[in-house]
């Protein structure tokens, strides 16, 4: 059974929340562990945007921002925090349970593998045989982007890694690259990467 995470201001809100998500098969909960989180904006403590990149730092599960913010700048910075998906009040029931299904779905493959060598994104690992390394945010990011493409440019890595919510220069890709390179060359991986000049990296 998924177990949705609400963090909303509003008893009514929330109880009418919680109602539909156990009708449909999902437990609530109000703290982790949790599959997938609906966040408000508004919070009583601190900024839901703040509470997704919290979140988001400790856990890769989808978040989805429930709200009556409405602008497009609300909007960009929701994405921004590293939400899933920003879904504006009233909402509608069928719409809210069909995003969530979506999301949960496409979180159900948490591994890849491409010549021998396997990313873990729930253990933020990589192996190869019997070797494995630990992985930072920013090197599963890296990591999973080349995975998942031919070729990744340093602007699409950027924008992956800006994801996160901080500021990211071609410096701090470089560096980041560079170690995960050395983590690959400890698992018996060194030239999985490859670098294409003056344009990015691919596998």
């Amino acid at each position: 059974m998924y177990r949705i995470l609400i963090a909303e201001d509003d008893d009514g809100i929330r109880e009418e929340l919680t109602l539909l998500l156990k009708a449909n098969g999902y437990a609530v909960v109000d703290a982790p562990p949790y599959d997938l989180a609906l966040l408000d904006v508004n919070l009583p403590e601190e900024s839901g945007f703040e509470t997704c990149r919290k979140l988001k730092s400790k856990n890769p599960a989808p978040v989805i921002f429930l709200t009556a913010r409405e602008s497009a700048e609300d909007e960009l910075i929701g994405f921004g925090v590293g939400a899933d998906d920003y879904i504006k009040k009233p909402y509608n029931s069928s719409v809210l349970l069909m995003r969530i299904s979506r999301l949960l779905k496409s979180q159900t493959n948490t591994a890849f593998t491409k010549n021998s060598v396997t990313l873990d994104l729930s253990a933020m690992t990589v192996s190869r045989g019997d070797k494995s390394a630990e992985l930072t945010k920013n090197e599963t990011r890296i990591l999973l982007c080349l995975m998942q493409n031919a070729l990744c440019t340093k602007e699409k890595l950027l924008e992956e890694l800006w994801n996160t919510g901080l500021y990211v220069d071609e410096n701090t890709l470089y560096v980041n690259v560079n170690r995960l390179r050395d983590k690959l060359k400890s698992i018996g991986a060194g030239d999985f990467i490859k670098t294409v000049r003056g344009v990015g990296y691919k596998i």
